[in-house]
């Protein structure tokens, strides 16, 4: 009886192991449905395990090891090299990320540069996005001789070359991703259906990191635009989250007709945090974190487009973290100030709580951008 009962036994658990292996076997082809090639599905169902790893929740570490370059790097705006318009502290240079559910490696310039050989990696969005991409320059120039690195330009793009690797990192000034243009009656029209004359520097990149935000949110005065026109009709007043949509949904149908996912990555990075006023002078450390972050309007809309995209673009989040980090921003020392200057200088009302000083923020940024990059297919 023990025997027969130990063979029951047996083959029972044999029937739920089969079981479980059969449903393993059936999500492997349910991940490829796709694609024939189950090499290729495991592929894809290793990815999407990666992609639980949420780079966007965690801490900020103090760590001593950082930054990752010389604030005296040659690339950097004069805007955003604080320490030489004569920020006194660098505690802002110091923290590092720690993701709650996973590791965020140490940039790796040599990896970096050795997984974009012969690659051209394309930054395109505002002047923060110009912020990121200073960052990244910075990073990686360090490693190369002086001969072997150049700077070009065409028209809106500006790309650092490295020779040996044959790796291009540009930036792509297009604000809105969508037109914007003047009329015979040099009237601006924000174009919320057109795109090409910008979409036109995007093609034939191997790696594209978009963002656009800040400049849809811009108030009627400091506006960069008289009409919106969307088809055929013009408005002079339109709701920013709709035209936003309108504008992004405009950038999502381009890239599923213009791209091929086999050879391009899209990643798109969410809005940075902006302070007002005074809000980020004098600050030396960052916030402590909030159990319930703020989630701006834009992250809304991006990611209800995004949602809808048969192009599997990876969403960049950046927004909370950054806010605990109002140190980071140049503050009044968006430019050198004299002796007197310095003094007073709580006094200065002209303070930019939008960008980031360099080393900082960008850089973390960037370690994520990286590994984004690869640890999956680009």
């Amino acid at each position: 009886m023990a025997t027969l009962n130990t063979r029951v036994l047996f083959f029972s658990l044999c029937l739920i192991l089969s079981k479980k292996a059969t449903s393993q076997l059936d999500e492997l082809w349910l991940v490829g449905d796709e694609d024939d090639d189950p090499l290729r599905a495991l592929q894809t169902r290793h990815e999407r395990r990666e992609e639980k790893c949420d780079y966007s929740v965690g801490n900020w570490s103090y760590d001593e090891t950082y930054p990752l370059y010389d604030s005296n790097c040659p690339y950097l705006s004069s805007a955003l090299s604080c320490q030489r318009n004569g920020r006194p502290d660098s505690y802002y240079q110091k923290w590092r990320w720690v993701p709650k559910s996973c590791s965020l490696s140490r940039f790796d310039a040599l990896k970096f540069l050795g997984k974009m050989r012969q690659k051209r990696i394309m930054l395109v969005g505002d002047s923060i996005m110009r912020n990121q991409w200073e960052s990244l320059v910075c990073l990686v120039q360090s490693v190369l001789p002086t001969h072997r690195k150049k700077l070009t330009y065409n028209g809106p793009t500006m790309s650092f070359h490295s020779l040996d690797f044959e790796t291009s990192i540009e930036f792509c000034w297009a604000p809105l991703l969508v037109e914007l243009r003047k009329g015979n009656d040099r009237e601006r029209v924000l174009h919320l259906d057109s795109i090409e004359d910008n979409a036109r520097y995007w093609r034939g990149v191997d790696v594209l990191v978009f963002d656009s935000a800040h400049w849809w949110t811009h108030s009627q005065k400091r506006s960069s635009w008289d009409y919106y026109k969307d088809g055929n009709k013009l408005y002079k007043a339109m709701d920013p989250m709709v035209a936003y949509e309108r504008g992004l949904t405009t950038w999502a149908n381009w890239v599923e007709i213009n791209l091929d996912p086999s050879k391009t990555k899209v990643i798109f990075r969410t809005s940075s945090p902006r302070e007002s006023g005074q809000k980020c002078y004098n600050q030396k450390h960052p916030l402590p974190s909030s159990s319930e972050p703020h989630v701006p309007q834009q992250s809304r809309v991006l990611k209800k487009v995004l949602m809808k995209m048969k192009y599997r673009v990876y969403l960049h989040d950046i927004t909370t973290m950054s806010a605990y980090r109002r140190d980071g921003h140049p503050s009044v020392f968006k430019r050198a100030m004299g002796e007197e200057e310095k003094n007073h200088r709580f006094a200065v009302p002209s303070s930019d709580c939008s960008h980031w000083c360099l080393p900082g923020v960008p850089d973390i940024w960037n370690e994520m951008l990286s590994s984004i990059i690869l640890t999956k297919a680009a």
